[in-house]
């Protein structure tokens, strides 16, 4: 299994792989707690499916950005580890299915081959930084994204203060007003502005803080109308810092920024914020533009081709767009719910680089993105894609409907969102053609109140719910509607209309467009609903819902052979039993390891915070044997203090929050760094010894 240990040039991805592996066997001996491992494992992008046994890989690709040897990458270990489909996610990742465990290590380490990496895919860290698909190539951008979403990736990657949140942290790059990337749903979220200052341009954003989706979402406060490009990595370290001091950890329902902003207020919130200001190792941060530059494919030649003019035609006006850079252009391939399978990815591959900048952009809509192509080479593309089945019309349309996996493939998955959103393109595509074109009005599912389908901000959403019909169980939809971009940070939540079987969701879309046809007086669809009033269409929608007049094949979700079955998936071994605080102390010692290794290269603020970390979770582990609740790193500093410093349990030669809090009370230097770092040791012993005299004594 571990055969990759000399193929890999990075030391750090090595340890980390190695790690990884060794962790994994661990786990099998039943030598880490399963929720440790959990949390190990998802912060490498292994997530367990609803399927026992297997695993979800996600592949983290920053903004969505891919070459043609990371293509190619991609497909290879599709093969080779799983069944060669790949799904683009709404985070322009790329998730494959059907991985052992096991395998996870080597199928990391070929990815890396090709700079690719799994590391904090998942669980609870900074996820994919997304971006515009068309940063760098917007005409109306101020400037390119892109740069900046990449420096972002890569500062908070691996770094310590971000590695256990108490729940994930996602952030956007909007490439302009038109907020693409959708900021106002993010932890933070930020949109390109310039300003003039003493004659010159400055590029910075407009901060959003503090959006979500899921089964409670919240707009994002305007944290800044302006921040210059050199503060965000420092604003955002900050954040990060509290958050993970102060976010809750226990209730997974509370645990998002969005709760602990909303409990506190925003101007509070700010106040923690720059207290954190003296503990990080920059003020500002610079970020360079160089590598981004617009390739050259001015020596392309292509073979002449003959095309159906007309055809031609329609796909360029829908599906192409005219880049900022003259005589370039970006092709859209639709994507049918965002899966498509390697043999047309190696194919698409080698166009981008023979014929094209050897560079696409998977979209947040689930959508490929092809970059910086010749006019005069659109035909040929026409054609190679044509035999790939890839020129279908409607790019970022309604037609182009967007879902999670549902119930495929996803542990929470309630009802299909796959089968739904099949059987919904169909409708609109033969039904309604006129909405080919129609990049204004949107339809998102989700199998489950997560929001993985962002169902609660489209203009028309799906969310899987199921409904009792007498004994049985039917699979529903919930309906959501009036959601949508706003443009400049503002965006509007749809609301919840009406819950109807599975099987009328087709029904449902029909009376929905076919009013909107008939009433919209042209206005589009979030101005035609707040017109027309929630009462409105809950009306028109009703006799959909009636649950007593139910047929058999009513009780069987779409995509589906077998009686429904409202179920979460298992997909995670279970039944290990082990020492938990023993666990959490194991976890303190790599940490203090952890911290003496960056010591040792100079990375000074990576060493105080993992010092910081070992500090707290040692402190955990006492608590929890205890019995006591550690929602949050600062109850847990508070509580500890009180059971154990004030009562003498633990001796040290002040208060916990003192001892603790010297890490926002001093500058990263080589000597506090040191002396944290003796302290962090020093407390682990006393607890160390503590524990093992309470378990003689027990």
């Amino acid at each position: 299994m571990q055969s990759f240990r000399s193929e890999i040039e990075n030391p750090i991805v090595e340890k980390d792989i190695i790690d990884l592996a060794d962790k994994i066997q661990l786990f099998h001996e039943g030598r880490i707690d399963e929720e440790k491992f959990r949390s190990l494992r998802l912060a490498r992008g292994v997530y367990g499916q609803r399927q026992f046994g297997v695993q979800m890989i996600r592949i983290k690709l920053p903004y969505g950005k891919v070459t043609s040897d990371q293509l190619h990458r991609i497909s290879d270990v599709s093969d080779e580890y799983s069944r060669g489909r790949l799904h683009i996610t709404t985070r322009q990742d790329i998730q494959i299915h059907y991985v052992s465990l096991d395998r996870t290590p080597e199928l990391w380490a070929e990815l890396e081959k090709s700079d690719i990496t799994l590391r904090e895919a998942c669980g609870n860290a900074v996820r994919n930084v997304t971006a515009s698909e068309t940063a760098g190539i917007d005409k109306n951008e101020p400037f390119d994204v892109s740069p900046y979403a990449h420096a972002v990736f890569q500062f908070f990657l691996r770094n310590p203060i971000c590695q256990e949140l108490g729940r994930k942290f996602k952030v956007s790059f909007s490439g302009t007003d038109d907020d693409t990337a959708l900021s106002f749903m993010h932890d933070i979220g930020f949109i390109a502005k310039t300003k003039v200052v003493n004659g010159e341009e400055v590029r910075g954003f407009k901060v959003m803080l503090g959006g979500g989706l899921g089964s409670q979402p919240r707009f994002a406060d305007v944290a800044f109308d302006f921040l210059e490009t050199n503060k965000i990595i420092p604003y955002m370290e900050s954040i990060l810092r509290v958050f993970d001091r102060y976010g809750e950890r226990s209730k997974r329902a509370k645990a998002r920024l969005k709760f602990f902003i909303k409990d506190v207020g925003l101007e509070k919130f700010n106040e923690i914020v720059a207290l954190e200001t003296k503990a990080l190792s920059n003020q500002t941060v610079e970020i360079s533009a160089e590598g981004f530059d617009t390739p050259d494919v001015s020596g392309i030649v292509a073979p002449e081709v003959t095309v159906d003019q007309a055809a031609f035609d329609a796909w360029k006006a829908s599906n192409v767009i005219e880049q900022k850079q003259e005589g370039l252009f970006a092709i859209g391939v639709k994507v049918n719910i965002g899966d498509f399978y390697t043999k047309e990815a190696r194919i698409l591959a080698d166009l981008i680089k023979n014929y094209a900048g050897d560079e696409l952009r998977f979209s947040l809509r689930q959508n490929i993105l092809i970059r910086h192509v010749r006019e005069d080479l659109l035909p040929f593309f026409f054609q190679e894609l044509g035999k790939l089945g890839m020129v279908d019309l409607g790019y970022e349309s309604i037609q182009d409907v967007t879902a999670c996996p549902g119930t495929d493939t996803c542990n929470l998955g309630i009802a299909s969102s796959t089968g739904i959103a099949d059987e919904l393109g169909k409708v609109l595509r033969a039904e309604y053609p006129q909405f080919a074109d129609d990049k204004d009005l949107m339809i998102k599912i989700s199998g489950c109140m997560n929001a993985c389908g962002q169902h609660n901000m489209a203009n028309i959403g799906y969310q899987g719910m199921s409904v009792k019909s007498g004994k049985l169980v039917a699979p529903a939809l919930q309906i959501l509607l009036g959601g949508g971009i706003l443009k400049d940070g503002k965006g509007r939540i749809s609301d919840k209309v009406i819950k109807i079987p599975s099987k009328r969701g087709p029904e449902s879309l029909r009376l929905i467009l076919n009013d909107f046809i008939a009433n919209a007086d042209g206005k589009d669809f979030i101005n035609y609903y707040l017109k027309q009033g929630e009462k409105y269409f809950y009306d028109f929608l009703k006799p959909l819902s009636d649950v007593s007049n139910l047929e058999e094949s009513d009780f069987i979700d779409w995509g589906n052979e077998e009686k429904y079955e409202k179920a979460v998936g298992i997909g995670e071994c279970a039944g290990v039993v082990i020492d938990l605080i023993a666990t959490l102390l194991f976890d303190s010692k790599e940490k203090i390891n952890n911290a003496k290794e960056t010591l040792a290269e100079g990375k000074l603020s990576d060493a105080i915070y993992y010092s910081y970390s070992s500090i707290v979770n040692t402190a955990k582990a006492l608590l929890t044997a205890e019995g006591k609740k550690t929602n949050t790193h600062n109850k847990i500093i508070t509580d500890f203090n009180e059971v154990f410093v004030a009562t003498g349990k633990i001796q040290l030669d002040t208060d916990f929050e003192s001892f603790i809090y010297q890490i926002n009370k001093n500058e990263p230097s080589q000597e506090f760094a040191a002396k944290y770092l003796a302290d962090a040791e020093k407390f682990y012993t006393l607890v160390d010894q503590y524990r093992e005299k309470e378990l003689v004594e027990a």
